[in-house]
């Protein structure tokens, strides 16, 4: 256990007091932009993104609290990073509530909500799930091995992968994926390319879970969603070698399961 000085812990009570006064700040200000949107449903789509992104920044504020920690104290601050893990989800959520949870769907079922959010561009949609994401990996690493949130972080980043999965209008995506000289090319090409690997990544996590601690048939079935939904996006994006691999790995997948259910070996 750290050798905690008299000084050492002034020094980190004012910079943990400084910090969280930036949070009560930005708390302030996300529970007046809510008091608002309950007036008027003028732009909600727009505003609610807007709150994703504050709840990021604010969930970097706790997690510098760690950082501080482990610098001044040499202590793990687990309070800071189980507020910044809240924090994150009610990132997540206020962009689930844009962009739906959906995980297995055709891409026309996403129209509607997408139409909402039109104006803004794939530039800034991609920026806002690279920011998500390193949010999410930085919790996780902060967290360390063995932390009793590890499990839980398979749906985190699950979550996750569902929401960059349906922030895209993937046709107009798939369209500028293969040409050069769109404006949205590069961003389409990595975007496009971060999607297939978290699907696929959500998909082999939830499997691991079911074959280790859980045996629950809902994570071999979200397994088996994340794999449909990668499917889809190499369909789209006319990969036939690609969905072939994924749908006869699906099929054995579902095969498994069913297997299980049949002999009484998943819950």
């Amino acid at each position: 256990m750290a050798n905690i000085t008299t000084e050492g812990r002034a020094e980190f009570s004012a910079k943990s007091k400084e910090i969280k006064a930036q949070v009560d700040a930005l708390l302030k200000q996300e529970k007046e932009a809510v008091f608002k949107m309950r007036q008027s449903r003028d732009g909600i789509e727009y505003k609610k993104l807007e709150l994703a992104e504050l709840m990021l920044k604010i969930a970097s504020l706790y997690m510098s609290i760690n950082t501080y920690s482990l610098k001044i104290l040499d202590t793990k601050n687990n309070d800071a990073l189980n507020d910044a893990r809240k924090i994150i989800y009610k990132a997540i959520i206020y962009m689930e509530e844009v962009v739906t949870n959906a995980v297995d769907c055709p891409f026309r079922d996403l129209e509607p909500t997408l139409g909402k959010i039109q104006a803004t561009p794939i530039e800034k949609r991609f920026y806002l799930v690279r920011k998500l994401g390193l949010a999410i990996d930085l919790l996780v690493d902060a967290f360390g091995k063995n932390s009793k949130w590890e499990i839980s972080f398979v749906e985190l980043r699950a979550r996750f992968a569902a929401i960059a999965k349906n922030f895209i209008d993937m046709k107009q995506a798939a369209k500028d994926y293969f040409d050069p000289s769109s404006k949205d090319y590069d961003n389409s090409v990595l975007y496009v390319r971060l999607i297939r690997k978290l699907l696929n990544k959500s998909a082999d996590e939830y499997r691991a879970k079911y074959e280790g601690p859980s045996r629950r048939i809902d994570d071999m079935r979200q397994a088996i969603n994340f794999l449909i939904a990668a499917r889809r996006v190499a369909m789209v994006l006319n990969d036939s070698e690609n969905s072939e691999e994924i749908r006869k790995k699906a099929l054995v997948w579902k095969q498994k399961m069913e297997a299980d259910q049949k002999d009484g070996s998943s819950k």
